[in-house]
Protein backbone atom coordinates (compact mmCIF):
# COMPACT_ATOMS: atom_id res chain seq x y z
CA UNK A 1 0.00 0.00 0.00
CA UNK A 2 1.59 3.41 -1.11
CA UNK A 3 1.79 6.05 1.29
CA UNK A 4 -1.02 7.86 0.09
CA UNK A 5 -3.49 4.78 0.73
CA UNK A 6 -1.89 4.54 4.04
CA UNK A 7 -3.09 7.96 5.12
CA UNK A 8 -6.88 7.17 3.63
CA UNK A 9 -6.71 3.77 4.90
CA UNK A 10 -5.82 5.42 8.31
CA UNK A 11 -8.13 8.23 8.19
CA UNK A 12 -11.26 6.56 7.20
CA UNK A 13 -10.66 3.50 9.96
CA UNK A 14 -10.42 6.52 12.68
CA UNK A 15 -13.90 7.54 11.46
CA UNK A 16 -15.15 4.30 11.43
CA UNK A 17 -13.82 3.67 14.81
CA UNK A 18 -14.63 7.13 15.79
CA UNK A 19 -10.79 7.78 17.22
CA UNK A 20 -9.41 10.42 17.74
CA UNK A 21 -5.28 11.13 16.84
CA UNK A 22 -4.96 12.13 20.69
CA UNK A 23 -6.68 8.23 21.78
CA UNK A 24 -4.53 6.58 19.33
CA UNK A 25 -1.21 8.61 20.60
CA UNK A 26 -2.29 7.78 24.02
CA UNK A 27 -2.93 3.84 23.10
CA UNK A 28 1.03 4.01 21.28
CA UNK A 29 2.31 5.90 24.57
CA UNK A 30 3.79 8.62 22.56
CA UNK A 31 3.54 12.60 21.73
CA UNK A 32 0.01 13.50 20.02
CA UNK A 33 1.89 15.31 17.65
CA UNK A 34 4.93 13.21 16.71
CA UNK A 35 1.65 10.26 16.42
CA UNK A 36 -0.28 12.56 14.25
CA UNK A 37 2.69 13.90 11.95
CA UNK A 38 3.18 9.54 11.72
CA UNK A 39 0.04 8.72 11.10
CA UNK A 40 -0.22 11.49 7.97
CA UNK A 41 2.79 10.33 6.40
CA UNK A 42 5.51 12.70 7.76
CA UNK A 43 7.25 10.84 10.65
CA UNK A 44 8.05 6.81 11.28
CA UNK A 45 6.91 5.26 14.52
CA UNK A 46 8.74 3.00 16.01
CA UNK A 47 8.14 -0.82 15.01
CA UNK A 48 6.24 -1.64 18.41
CA UNK A 49 4.35 1.97 18.52
CA UNK A 50 3.34 1.04 14.57
CA UNK A 51 1.93 -2.29 15.77
CA UNK A 52 0.13 -0.69 18.22
CA UNK A 53 -1.54 1.88 16.15
CA UNK A 54 -2.15 -0.75 13.67
CA UNK A 55 -3.67 -2.90 15.96
CA UNK A 56 -5.97 0.16 17.38
CA UNK A 57 -6.51 0.70 13.54
CA UNK A 58 -7.52 -2.70 12.83
CA UNK A 59 -5.52 -2.18 9.37
CA UNK A 60 -2.62 -5.03 10.15
CA UNK A 61 -0.84 -3.90 6.91
CA UNK A 62 -0.33 -0.63 8.21
CA UNK A 63 2.30 -1.53 10.81
CA UNK A 64 4.97 -1.84 7.83
CA UNK A 65 3.95 0.95 6.27
CA UNK A 66 3.78 3.27 9.95
CA UNK A 67 7.50 1.81 10.66
CA UNK A 68 8.72 2.90 6.86
CA UNK A 69 10.87 6.45 7.06
CA UNK A 70 8.40 8.51 5.16
CA UNK A 71 9.58 11.03 2.32
CA UNK A 72 9.11 14.30 4.96
CA UNK A 73 7.79 17.58 3.74
CA UNK A 74 5.58 15.83 0.71
CA UNK A 75 2.79 18.39 0.81
CA UNK A 76 3.99 20.14 -2.46
CA UNK A 77 5.29 23.53 -3.50
CA UNK A 78 2.33 25.41 -3.91
CA UNK A 79 0.87 28.05 -1.63
CA UNK A 80 -1.36 25.80 0.83
CA UNK A 81 -5.40 26.17 0.13
CA UNK A 82 -6.95 24.74 3.39
CA UNK A 83 -7.27 27.92 5.28
CA UNK A 84 -5.87 26.89 8.65
CA UNK A 85 -2.37 25.48 7.07
CA UNK A 86 -2.44 28.76 5.27
CA UNK A 87 -2.06 30.65 8.11
CA UNK A 88 0.32 28.79 9.16
CA UNK A 89 2.01 29.23 5.81
CA UNK A 90 1.27 33.18 6.67
CA UNK A 91 2.61 33.58 9.59
CA UNK A 92 6.07 32.46 8.19
CA UNK A 93 5.69 34.78 5.67
CA UNK A 94 4.91 37.55 7.86
CA UNK A 95 7.01 36.80 10.32
CA UNK A 96 10.02 34.53 9.33
CA UNK A 97 12.45 37.37 8.74
CA UNK A 98 11.37 38.26 12.94
CA UNK A 99 11.87 34.49 13.83
CA UNK A 100 15.32 34.32 11.87
CA UNK A 101 16.62 37.86 13.03
CA UNK A 102 15.24 37.14 17.43
CA UNK A 103 16.85 34.00 17.44
CA UNK A 104 20.51 34.98 15.33
CA UNK A 105 21.11 37.99 18.12
CA UNK A 106 19.91 35.36 21.09
CA UNK A 107 22.36 32.28 19.70
CA UNK A 108 24.42 33.17 16.61
CA UNK A 109 24.63 32.05 13.06
CA UNK A 110 21.94 28.67 12.86
CA UNK A 111 19.19 27.17 12.79
CA UNK A 112 16.08 25.48 14.86
CA UNK A 113 16.41 22.22 14.51
CA UNK A 114 13.39 20.30 13.60
CA UNK A 115 14.90 16.72 13.99
CA UNK A 116 16.08 17.17 17.45
CA UNK A 117 12.64 18.56 18.16
CA UNK A 118 9.36 19.01 20.05
CA UNK A 119 6.05 20.82 19.43
CA UNK A 120 2.96 20.95 21.72
CA UNK A 121 -0.51 22.22 20.62
CA UNK A 122 -2.62 23.13 23.21
CA UNK A 123 -6.16 25.29 23.89
CA UNK A 124 -6.30 28.54 25.68
CA UNK A 125 -9.06 29.88 27.42
CA UNK A 126 -9.71 33.67 26.30
CA UNK A 127 -12.49 35.51 27.17
CA UNK A 128 -12.60 36.93 23.67
CA UNK A 129 -12.51 33.30 22.27
CA UNK A 130 -10.29 30.54 22.88
CA UNK A 131 -6.86 30.36 21.15
CA UNK A 132 -4.61 28.04 19.79
CA UNK A 133 -1.21 28.03 21.72
CA UNK A 134 1.54 26.37 20.18
CA UNK A 135 4.80 25.54 21.47
CA UNK A 136 8.05 24.75 19.42
CA UNK A 137 11.05 23.57 20.61
CA UNK A 138 14.47 22.87 18.62
CA UNK A 139 17.77 22.10 19.47
CA UNK A 140 20.36 25.03 18.22
CA UNK A 141 23.02 24.04 15.68
CA UNK A 142 25.53 26.48 14.83
CA UNK A 143 26.65 26.44 11.31
CA UNK A 144 30.06 25.61 10.67
CA UNK A 145 33.43 27.89 9.98
CA UNK A 146 35.70 25.80 7.74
Amino acid sequence: MDRYALTQAIEDAMDDKGLTYKEVADGVGMSPVFVTAALLGQMALPEDAAAKAADMLGIPEARKGLAKIPSRGSLGMDVPTDPLIYRLYEIVQVYGTTFKKLIEEEFGDGIMSAIDYDMEISRKPDPNGDRVQIVMSGKFLKFKKY
